[in-house]
């Protein structure tokens, strides 16, 4: 399925056709009415502490932590009355593959001034998504600076122009070249990240160019995380979609370097780090051999084939039950990790996303309670978002629904509990008519919604949302606002980057009796809202004129 962005991106770039109309959805006022009943927050609290607790030992993928959560998730939609979504099933197989890198050797730069070696763990991170490779070797490859390593003809952009790169290291920065600019004009978006920033986009590109092994430089704001998150997020067991051709079309190596041990690489070839970034942001660049310096590496695979699953619950509607809702979530996380100072290596990831999880959850007992909808609601927790947002790719691709009979939906990822906010952030707002669902029911909250504060960290492209927003589908995915009822601003940016500093994709994100709950209450409440408006109205809420998903959509609609 990575390889399938480029089809997708050319789907992307073709002009919105007008099979569906530019009319915004029904008005407020014309938009039914949501029901009284406000999800349980005693609920949310039972299940965040259930998912988040050792026994789960952090919901990896395929370990016992996933069949105990399988069986948590199914028996708790069943005790709510609700159906098992895929033909019968509770469950949708992902296959996968499980990878477990072992005798990881440093990073060796040779042929230099001086040779550069960068230690597995503190200074680098290594891997492969090749299925089939018991072990990995990247033996005396020239290496060879592609600054950026987009290629991206419709912009007028290729970091690859005029370099053969076949079986060569290339060194990427992560991010797009104008990430620094304040505004969000440029050739990608300006401050806006767009999905050729990505670090997921940077190894499909490396592997299409043929490249044997494709390394980013850690930068941390561009990365918008330390290292720390990578290290924790590369190191243990990592999960691959499995494919018929043991992704062998990959690169061999994959990985991160630390910006220092970057800058000494690029000293050792007579270059200075910081002048070849600045030369890579403007058009033009044209990728810098690395004068006779080699890259080397090695280590073995523990691989495992093995299918972790999607959990799909039901509610039929009552009088249009072959239209659909979707509210989505995904339940993994990394399972054991790089161990906190305490021997701690539990990452329990009980924001991310046991929140989110709950929250299913609590949706489909409020639902339940406040009675059928016209609609259908489908409630999907999916699986292995952490590894690359493989479980809501899967579905993407083998819908249980149609995308064509479900109206749009919504994703929760990492719910806040910060305290009440007067604002939510909604990510990729302007995007579809989804707003204005969720303009009204924050209206009844006295709350707003605002932009992303920091559109450069690309979370547009981080979450399950984008897995079905690439297939057409509207998709509303917003954040706990940053403006607190209590604190401001001030305080809901310090909670957060406390959070990402401190517990993000670490073993101390852990549940806290003394959480704040009210934001995740009035949260909670305006998914609720939206999703209970969008499975009573008749209309087909679309991505607005001009969208990059809209011809997409239009063209899956045509015909209904």
């Amino acid at each position: 399925m990575r390889s399938s962005i480029l089809a997708i991106a050319a789907i992307l770039a073709l002009p919105a056709c007008t099979t569906m109309s530019d009319t915004p959805p029904e008005s407020a006022s014309a938009q039914p009415a949501a029901s009284g009943v406000t999800p349980s927050i005693d609920t949310m609290k039972r299940l965040v502490q259930e998912l988040s607790s050792d026994a789960y030992e952090g919901r990896a993928p395929g370990s016992a932590g996933e069949e105990k959560t399988l069986a948590l998730l199914s028996s708790e939609f069943a005790r709510l009355g609700l159906k098992p979504g895929n033909n019968g099933s509770w469950f949708q197989d992902v296959p996968l593959v499980e990878i477990t890198a072992r005798n990881v050797s440093p990073l060796r730069f040779t042929g230099g001034a001086s040779p550069v070696t960068a230690a597995y763990g503190p200074e680098m991170v290594i891997g492969t998504y090749r299925t089939t490779q018991p072990h990995i070797a990247v033996k005396d490859s020239p290496v060879v600076f592609v600054g950026y390593g987009i290629n991206a003809p419709e912009k007028g952009w290729n970091d690859y122009a005029g370099v053969d790169v076949k079986g060569k290291t290339v060194i990427i920065l992560v991010n797009d070249p104008d990430y620094e600019t304040s505004g969000l004009d440029g050739t990608f978006n300006g401050r806006a990240m767009t999905y050729y920033g990505r670090w997921t986009y940077k190894y499909e590109e490396a592997a299409r160019q043929g490249a044997a092994a494709a390394i980013i430089v850690h930068d941390t704001v561009p990365a918008a995380y330390g290292w720390n998150v990578v290290q924790s997020s590369w190191t243990g067991a990592q999960h691959v979609a499995d494919s018929a051709n043991g992704n062998a079309d990959q690169s061999a190596a994959i990985g991160w370097i630390q910006k220092d041990k970057a800058q000494a690489l690029f000293a050792s070839a007579g270059l200075d780090l910081d002048a070849q970034m600045r030369a890579a942001k403007q058009p033009g660049f044209k990728p810098v051999p690395l004068a006779g310096v080699k890259a080397n590496v090695s280590f073995d695979n523990d691989l495992r084939k093995h299918s972790s699953k999607n959990v799909v619950a039901l509610l039929p509607g009552k009088t249009r039950p072959d239209e659909y809702v979707l509210y989505s979530a995904h339940w993994d996380h990394l399972g054991r990790c790089q161990a906190a100072l305490d021997g701690d290596d539990i990452c329990n990831g009980a924001v991310d996303n046991a929140t989110g999880t709950a929250a299913l959850v609590a949706l489909a007992e409020a639902n339940v309670k406040a009675g059928p909808t016209d609609r259908s609601q489908v409630f999907l927790a999916v699986t292995a978002e952490e590894s690359g947002l493989l479980g809501s790719a899967y579905y993407g691709e083998n819908p249980v629904f149609p995308f064509s009979k479900t109206v749009g939906g919504v994703n929760m990822d990492a719910l806040s509990v910060a305290g009440r906010a007067k604002n939510v952030v909604v990510i990729g707002k302007g995007k579809s008519q989804l707003d204005a669902y969720l303009d009204r029911a924050l209206a009844a909250q006295g709350r707003v919604a605002t932009v992303e504060p920091t559109p450069e960290k690309g979370y547009y492209y981080r979450s399950d949302h984008f897995s079905f927003a690439k297939h057409g589908l509207p998709m509303l995915y917003f954040e706990g606002g940053e403006d607190l009822v209590n604190g401001g601003t001030a305080a809901g940016m310090a909670a957060a980057e406390d959070y990402t500093k401190n517990r993000y994709h670490g073993p101390k994100d852990e549940y806290d009796p003394n959480w704040d709950w009210s934001g995740v209450a009035a949260d909670l409440k305006l998914y609720y809202d939206v999703g209970r408006a969008l499975a009573e109205t008749t209309d087909w809420p679309n991505w607005v004129e001009g969208d990059e998903f809209r011809a997409i959509r239009d063209k899956d609609r045509a015909g209904q």
